[in-house]
């Protein structure tokens, strides 16, 4: 008995690579997302392939192929790296001095009071991940901790040994400078609960350099 191997359309194979094409899209649109919610820490392949549900090979494909659109793209001022297998969004080298202009901008007129809030967090809780944060304040963290990261207001301090590694943050030295403190006992007293979903006090930053302009309308994350 002699088998007659099928063979497929030249429209059927035209349509396939169309489809597999429009799959690759999405799912690259869908990681840079995902990637840009992530911020600082980054994401593994395993956790977008999980979060995404599809194979890792696909996740593998659609990252190096967003790593070639955003490196080839002259408008875009991001690029996609890969520090110990969690890959991350950062601003492209060339645009380091502006970045770096921006980021030694006076303090004052910069701070809103959703940065004060997650400031506190940080200084009252540290060290503590992005999603102690998230739960404290009841709104997603990444685009703040991102802008006070630029102002070298808070650091990472280590990462918890748990799935995914979240990174663990504390604040800086320039933190402790800027409002007139020598330790971290010198904060202002709170109540236990202050930090535990209730709003933070603006009061908890108005005795020595903790006076900070607020914007009219509070900054959204």
């Amino acid at each position: 008995m002699s088998f007659t191997k099928k063979k497929h359309s030249p429209q059927l194979r035209l349509r396939q690579l169309h489809n597999r094409r429009n799959f690759l899209e999405s799912l690259i649109k869908r990681i840079h997302g995902i990637l840009f919610v992530a911020g600082n820490e980054g994401v593994t392949r395993e956790q977008l392939a999980n979060a995404l549900e599809v194979p890792l090979t696909d996740v593998t494909n659609a990252l190096q192929q967003l790593s070639l659109d955003l490196q080839h793209d002259a408008q875009s001022p991001i690029e996609l790296v890969n520090f110990n297998q969690q890959y991350r969004l950062i601003t492209k080298q060339e645009l380091e001095f502006d970045v770096e202009k921006f980021a030694q901008s006076p303090l004052t007129q910069q701070l809103s009071r959703a940065a004060i809030e997650t400031l506190a967090i940080i200084a009252y809780r540290q060290p503590i991940t992005r999603m102690g944060i998230d739960e404290i304040r009841g709104v997603q963290s990444s685009g703040m901790l991102q802008r006070l990261l630029l102002r070298d207001l808070i650091k990472e301090v280590g990462r918890v040994e748990a799935p995914g590694r979240p990174v663990l943050y504390g604040t800086t030295d320039y933190f402790m400078d800027y409002f007139g403190l020598t330790t971290l006992e010198d904060l202002p007293e709170i109540e236990p609960l202050a930090l535990h979903g209730q709003p933070v006090n603006e009061s908890l930053f108005s005795t020595k350099q903790w006076e900070i302009e607020y914007f009219d309308e509070e900054e959204s994350d």
